[in-house]
């Protein structure tokens, strides 16, 4: 026989054995005093569309609602994308509260619309596998926003799409600056430096630069972007000014280039081979094990850098994600603190698609 509600200061109130029908067997709600719980709305509005609850009185006005009425009634322009989500992990086998529960030992961050716990566990085990934010595809995400957990993006015809937001901290053992020559011949080009005839480890052992074909000479010609000869200007490796590429930079592609500089510097400092990403439409594709350039692997990451103050909109993540994962790579954020502008300044954040 299914049971009903009170709807009381926020909370739907449900008396008789709902402590052990709902919240025991299923994770419904927190106790309180006997055998009462209390339920969120969401938690509710799946219980009376499932038909488990009967219906909702509301205490001020003693009307009696059913699924339909109070869903209607409900406050709140998200309440229709967050009971979506809880819906479709539910019918997956998870159960999930609201974050701000008070039986939640660890509540997740206050972005978080919900903790998920371990399929199989429930409130009671006190473990919680992720936090979960819900968005709406036209709800835009400030970088400052970003959370580890998850992330469900629900579009305009109500389909569900699941990311896992982490933390990102790119590694390699690709060969260091200490094999850099000295002082190699280089001339600056509109947007690109050429380097001549520069050790051939420079770019078979370290992947700077791209050979000038059909040149016969034991050494390559190397064609530099203005990255990478800002890079290895500022390190003598080239007799180019540092400054004197940098300001070409800025020219070429204005602010944008001192902070892909920065990111292009901390992906080499951290023995990763950064190189251009333009075809997968990112700022670059990184190797982190480069031993030989003729024994070249795929690369592992697509690296997108980003003032620290940029604002997403999940449309633009969605492809990026999906690009990513279709050419077997991560898609890492580099978000750079203008004002620092070090490698220290730096946020770095992966996405990847997740099935729950």
């Amino acid at each position: 026989m299914a049971l009903e509600g009170r709807f009381d200061d926020g909370v739907v109130r449900v008396g008789s054995d709902a402590r052990q029908r709902y919240h025991d067997s299923r994770g419904y709600g927190y106790p309180l005093e006997g055998n009462e719980i209390a339920l969120a709305p969401v938690e509710a509005a799946h219980l009376l569309y499932r038909g488990d609850l009967e219906a909702v009185v509301d205490a001020e006005s003693g009307e009696r609602l059913g699924f339909r009425e109070f869903v209607a009634r409900e406050p709140g322009e998200d309440f229709g994308v967050r009971f979506l989500v809880y819906a479709d992990l539910r019918s997956r086998g998870f159960y999930l509260s609201p974050a701000a529960e008070p039986w939640v030992q660890e509540p997740p961050s206050g972005e978080a619309d919900f903790a998920v716990f371990p399929r199989g566990k429930g409130p009671g085990d006190g473990e919680i596998a992720y936090a979960l934010r819900i968005i709406g595809e036209r709800t835009d995400i400030p970088a400052s926003e970003l959370r580890e957990g998850v992330l469900a993006v629900v579009d305009e015809e109500s389909e569900i799409t699941y990311f896992e937001v982490g933390r990102r901290d790119p590694t390699g053992t690709s060969t260091p600056d200490a094999s850099l020559p000295e002082g190699c011949a280089a001339d600056l080009l509109a947007d690109r430096v050429v380097v001549w005839e520069p050790p051939l480890e420079l770019y078979e052992r370290t992947f700077y630069g791209q050979p000038l074909e059909g040149r016969e000479y034991d050494e390559p010609t190397l064609q530099c972007s203005l990255l990478e000869a800002a890079y290895l200007a500022e390190r003598g490796a080239i007799d180019l000014e540092p400054e004197t590429v940098r300001e070409r930079g800025r020219e070429v592609e204005g602010e944008r280039f001192d902070r892909r500089l920065t990111v292009y510097t901390a992906l080499r400092e951290r023995d990763v081979v950064p190189k251009t990403g333009y075809k997968f439409g990112a700022d670059f594709r990184t190797y982190a094990d480069v031993e030989s350039v003729e024994d070249l692997g795929h690369s592992e990451l697509l690296v997108r850098v980003h003032p620290a103050d940029y604002v997403f909109e999940p449309r633009d993540l969605a492809l990026d994600v999906r690009l990513a994962h279709g050419v077997r790579k991560t898609m890492v954020f580099a978000l750079v603190d203008d004002d620092a502008m070090g490698v220290e300044g730096i946020d770095w954040w992966s996405l990847e698609r997740l099935t729950p």
